[in-house]
């Protein structure tokens, strides 16, 4: 089984690294890809857990992206990418610091407006990570019994983008992602094959053809957030511009709002010796 897309401790997943490969081999798992939000800090760790419980790890990144020409979010995998190489950290450490200076602001908000929290109590459910995410606060508040769920309609009330300011989370605080362009070039620099994540969640079908010129080797096809729809499009596309299909669970532990376990939606072998053989092509450019 492949699974070519999952969380650990040090992002945004409830479960330690040890732990998640833990439960990989548990539930079958052959191949698996960490690919932590917008850094390649554990990785070498990684790889050693898995040689130790027979589980073939692959260095990976999921960065954070925009697609400004389109106005939508966009992430991009990077599988096989060299942990701590300059080309990632220079374009996704400012977007790290940037991510916990905007949770400071939103605790600060919600301390304000009355909630029973502290910045000390958050940080501590990140410990081990390279920062906090909402996810971390919506946990604090949970524990504080103002919600039975991460995500649900608290976390909306408080963190929702929102179509206008009205709609807006009174603690929502925006940050400025990278764009799409430079993730997939920051990733092909440090010897990654780069694919596009999820497509169908941030609608980013359309600038697949534009994204493939600038170096796009894969695209995601299985995920939790795919429907049929989303599927046989992303085939399609990966058909017309020789992308590779990938799948993975997306697996984020206590965090997730799929529900989504290591191993489900995983990728194909046949898709994967496709993988396999792409990267020997690159390697030797």
């Amino acid at each position: 089984m492949i699974d070519l897309h999952c969380h650990t401790k040090i992002s945004d997943c409830s479960f330690t690294t040890e732990e998640v490969i833990s439960m990989a081999e548990q539930k079958g798992v052959t191949h698996l890809a960490i690919t932590n939000h917008d850094t390649t800090s554990g990785l070498s760790e990684a790889a050693e857990i898995g040689m130790a419980l027979g589980v073939s790890i692959i260095p990976g990144i999921e960065i954070s992206a925009f697609d400004f020409t389109r106005g939508n979010r966009a992430h991009i995998l990077g599988l096989y990418v060299t942990p701590g190489h300059e080309a990632i950290s220079e374009l996704c450490q400012p977007l790290i610091e940037q991510r916990n200076k905007a949770s400071q602001m939103m605790v600060r908000i919600l301390i304000e407006a009355g909630y029973d929290l502290s910045w000390d109590e958050v940080e501590e459910l990140a410990a081990g990570g390279t920062g906090v995410y909402k996810q971390h606060i919506m946990h604090a508040l949970l524990k504080k019994g103002y919600t039975n769920s991460i995500y649900g309609t608290l976390y909306k009330k408080l963190f929702s983008k929102g179509r206008n300011e009205k709609e807006r989370g009174m603690a929502y605080i925006p940050i400025e992602y990278v764009s799409a362009e430079d993730a997939i070039k920051a990733i092909r620099r440090a010897g990654g094959i780069p694919v596009l994540a999820h497509p169908g969640q941030f609608h980013n079908f359309d600038a697949v053809e534009e994204w493939v010129q600038l170096g796009l080797e894969g695209i995601e096809v299985n995920h939790p957030l795919h429907n049929q729809t989303d599927r046989i499009k992303a085939g399609h596309l990966a058909e017309c511009f020789n992308l590779i299909q990938t799948g993975g669970s997306d697996f984020h532990g206590f965090y997730s709002d799929t529900q989504s376990e290591i191993g489900a939606f995983a990728a194909d072998q046949v898709e994967f010796d496709k993988l396999i053989a792409r990267r020997e092509s690159m390697l030797k450019l």
